[in-house]
């Protein structure tokens, strides 16, 4: 284990499994969008292999008004997980957390929602 750091949420490639010391979420990109990072579900299993020490996933859905736009993706995340025998899921930002905690996130990155009143 580092001493800065204890777990990596964006593991998206074989090169920077082999340079990693520490264990890690594998970011899948469910959406297909060219600008987001992250394996596809399709080659998750390789990365899978090439590094033991996955602990879980993670992923971004694309952006949208209606939190309920995510939970397709939150539920697939969940659905890769389980077949892969990983219990830990980084999924929910400010606008959809709530959505992502009842599809049984782990692990949500919240910021602005912490601010409002």
């Amino acid at each position: 284990m580092s001493e800065l750091c204890e777990l990596c949420h964006s593991l998206a490639s074989e090169s920077a499994a082999r340079k990693l010391t520490i264990p890690a979420l594998v970011e899948v990109n469910l959406s297909g969008e060219a600008t987001k990072s992250g394996v596809t579900p399709h080659d998750l299993p390789a990365l899978l292999e090439a590094y033991p020490d996955v602990h879980g996933l993670m992923t971004m859905p694309p952006a949208a008004a209606d939190p309920e736009a995510s939970r397709p993706y939150f539920r697939r995340l969940r659905e890769l997980a389980e077949r892969h025998g990983l219990h830990e899921l980084s999924m929910g930002t400010s606008q959809d957390y709530r959505v992502a905690a009842a599809e049984g996130a782990t692990h949500i990155r919240v910021g602005a929602v912490l601010w409002q009143r």
